[in-house]
């Protein structure tokens, strides 16, 4: 791996490093609200446990069989919830764990979404990188298992990678706490504005689509002011994506 600003920490202790305070499921009056997502296996329950400890608050999602947990830390005296979505590998929505995943990104309007990649893998794991990056503005992708990816002698310029993505790349080894001072720190920044993301999106659109996107998204901005992403949205519509179209009918946006 190059070295850059966001290089994983060697040998820094964790909780003096990074002024973190581990709530475990003590997560009332939270300041911020952050969502961890990512493909199954890449390490994304390792992330979970070292920012919020082994406790956790576990439950399902309001009329599903998925399992949800939840857990909470204190970074620069601000509390932070965070919620460990389902490990998927897209947001299409064909199963209940993408559907969950990918209506609590968009409806839910986390503060900062955490994305969790495998640095040993990590071609497989862009697809649903970009699908995420296609609904928030507002993501951290976490290049996880970097230890994994040294053994295998791959090297990951994470700069390029950001530059990319329009989104802050930290490598981390979660197994080791590597880098986790510093995800704490950029998850942060993200969080109060102090790092503005621009991440990638889709944009050579034939211009017949371009315009039927452009039209919908604001008639669904006329009709529901408060929906986020209107044009991603509109985008699925036209996909006849029967979940999302169903969401509109009812309005019953998810929030929690």
């Amino acid at each position: 791996m190059k070295k850059g600003t966001n290089s994983a920490c060697e040998g820094c202790d964790l909780n003096q490093a990074s002024n973190l305070k581990k709530l475990g499921v003590n997560i009332e009056d939270n300041n911020y609200v952050v969502a961890l997502a990512g493909n199954p296996n890449t390490g994304k329950s390792t992330v979970f446990n070292a920012l919020t400890g082994l406790k956790q608050h576990t439950g399902n999602w309001p009329g599903k069989t998925v399992t949800r947990a939840e857990g909470g830390y204190s970074y620069n005296d601000k509390k932070y919830k965070l919620v460990d979505l389902p490990g998927t590998y897209s947001l299409l929505s064909t199963s209940q764990d993408e559907e969950v995943a990918r209506n609590f990104i968009l409806f839910g309007k986390p503060d900062v979404t955490i994305i969790v990649v495998d640095a040993s893998r990590l071609e497989r794991n862009l697809n649903l990188v970009l699908q995420i990056l296609e609904i928030t503005n507002k993501a951290v992708l976490c290049l996880n298992l970097m230890d994994e990816a040294k053994r295998l002698e791959i090297e990951i310029d994470d700069r390029t990678l950001a530059r990319d993505l329009g989104i802050p790349v930290v490598p981390t080894s979660a197994r080791s706490k590597e880098g986790i001072p510093e995800l704490l720190k950029t998850v942060h920044q993200v969080a109060t504005g102090e790092i503005k993301c621009k991440p990638h999106r889709i944009k050579n659109i034939p211009k017949n689509i371009k315009n039927a996107i452009e039209k919908l998204s604001l008639e669904i901005e006329t009709a529901y002011p408060d929906v986020p992403n209107s044009r991603w949205i509109a985008l699925r519509l036209l996909d006849g994506d029967e979940r999302i179209i169903e969401a509109i009918k009812t309005g019953e946006f998810i929030t929690e």
